[in-house]
């Protein structure tokens, strides 16, 4: 799919007018300012001038009713140095002046040079981060199609069956694999739904207080089954036999689904996940552990990000799921992190607040 690079966008564009016409406004704004706080300056210089000339006046007055011949030549030279004073005077304001300009210049360069360098580095993430919206629908849209066309070539191998009579067990294996890419296809829309309120704020848990622990053991049975399909064992470590918490019991089920879901994806065969779930102080802490492929350490901190992938080689994970789980915790108060020893497995860990 061919797309418009980004310096030909008509946001861009109208945003860069923006920014031209307000920087424009605010040159003009401080210019006018700079003119009016000469001005000001200026005035009060010619203020004080216009006093001590009047000052010098009165006392030339009051000289001039006894003339005194040296009287008058020491005020001629008083005058010279007075207008010799004021000239100097004047350039050196006009000196201050001329410096001040040329620093106001080279601040507001350095300020434009600062503001370009931010802007360039908030459009280069802006653009990595719509490539990889843009790389992730095309990703969803590829694999809604394969859900979909998976569908339609086992309803008709359903109908062959049937016409052909091949009996029940036959049936129920078309079934269940329709049934597994229907929930396939409901799961990611559920996702798409679920990326679509968080990104616009509308994402909704509904907290009570519950027993936890029962929670995850009801939980770890299906869990289990769609593990064991792999090979892969999965275990309920010792855990309290009761521990109420504050956590929305669907949502907290979506995490997990999530966890478990990535654990089966990168263990092999052979593995192990297992679950945990401790108290810790004003908290609970539930973790699932397995022993599957790791990931590495400079990995770690991208794994929660929205459409992010660890290999663009390795499509088994949209970017999606812990991206949501994240999300989810937070919404109910808790937190999630992840430690991982590549070649050796991953841990998740999720907290929620106690009742």
């Amino acid at each position: 799919m061919h797309r418009k690079p980004a310096s030909e966008s008509p946001h861009r564009s109208s945003t860069d007018d923006s920014l031209r016409k307000e920087r424009a406004k605010s040159d003009d704004e401080v210019e006018r300012r700079n003119d009016r706080a000469a001005n000001m300056a200026d005035a009060v210089v010619e203020r004080a001038r216009d006093e001590a000339d009047e000052v010098l006046r009165v006392a030339r007055d009051v000289e001039q009713r006894s003339p005194n011949p040296a009287q008058a030549q020491a005020r001629g030279v008083a005058d010279a140095t007075i207008r010799h004073q004021r000239a100097d005077a004047d350039e050196k304001l006009a000196d201050e002046r001329r410096e001040r300009t040329r620093a106001l210049a080279a601040l507001f360069a350095l300020e434009r040079e600062l503001t370009d360098h931010h802007l360039l580095a908030e459009r280069t993430r802006a653009d990595v981060a719509l490539k990889n919206r843009d790389d992730f629908l095309g990703m969803v849209a590829h694999d809604l199609r394969g859900f979909m066309g998976e569908i339609a070539l086992r309803a008709a191998l359903v109908v062959r069956a049937s016409s052909e009579a091949r009996g029940d067990a036959r049936m129920r294996d078309l079934g269940e694999g329709i049934q597994r890419s229907t929930a396939g296809m409901k799961r990611l829309v559920g996702d798409l739904l679920d990326i679509a309120a968080i990104e616009a704020g509308r994402l909704q848990v509904q907290p009570a207080a519950d027993d936890l622990a029962r929670v995850l053991r009801d939980a770890a049975e299906p869990f289990r089954a769609a593990a064991g399909t792999k090979g892969i064992a999965l275990e309920l470590d010792d855990a309290p036999g009761t521990v109420f918490a504050l956590f929305d019991h669907d949502r907290v089920i979506q995490v997990l689904g999530n966890l478990v879901g990535n654990a089966i994806k990168f263990t092999p065969s052979g593995g192990r996940i297992t679950f945990s779930l401790r108290e810790r102080g004003d908290e609970v802490q539930i973790a699932v552990a397995d022993t599957g492929v790791g990931i590495a350490a400079d990995k770690l901190e991208r794994i929660f990000e929205g459409y992010a992938q660890l290999s663009p080689s390795d499509r088994r994970g949209l970017g999606l799921g812990l991206y949501i789980a994240r999300s989810l915790v937070e919404a109910q108060r808790g937190r999630i992190w992840a430690t991982s020893v590549p070649g050796a497995g991953s841990e998740f860990t999720f907290t929620l607040p106690r009742a």
